[in-house]
């Protein structure tokens, strides 16, 4: 099993950065794929980005325009989600989530794919 936490959310103005950082402990996050997903109030929880097992496939959602970066370090066995050029609609709880698909190099987009979850870290964007 592994356990992660998510730490770096905070309140930020429009057009600010952030990283975002999910830190494993149990296993290493080189043994699974790895997702970020967002939930804001009164709306469902919104794939944001996933690597796969391998590193050799990742995914991000199109509503970002390329503004977050999903990197992994495994050395510290952390996952980020660097966050540029922030907007108001980004304001969501943002949750790391640990998978187990059975291709190394399936990155998952779909919730119900992943297992393991961490406590969500609050992202607030001011206009």
């Amino acid at each position: 099993q592994v356990q992660l936490v998510e730490s770096g959310g905070g309140l930020v103005q429009a057009g600010g950065s952030l990283r975002l950082s999910c830190a494993a402990s149990g296993r290493t996050v080189s043994s699974y794929a790895m997702g970020w997903f967002r939930q804001a109030p009164g709306k469902e929880r919104e794939f944001v980005a996933a690597i796969s097992r391998s590193g050799h496939t990742t995914y991000r959602a199109d509503s970002q325009e390329g503004r977050f970066t999903f990197s992994r370090d495994k050395g510290n066995n952390t996952v980020y989600l660097h966050m540029d050029s922030l907007k108001p609609e980004d304001t969501a709880v943002y949750y790391c989530a640990a998978g187990s698909p059975m291709s190394p190099y399936t990155a998952p987009k779909g919730a119900d794919e992943y297992e393991y979850w961490g406590q969500g870290t609050q992202v607030s964007v001011s206009s």
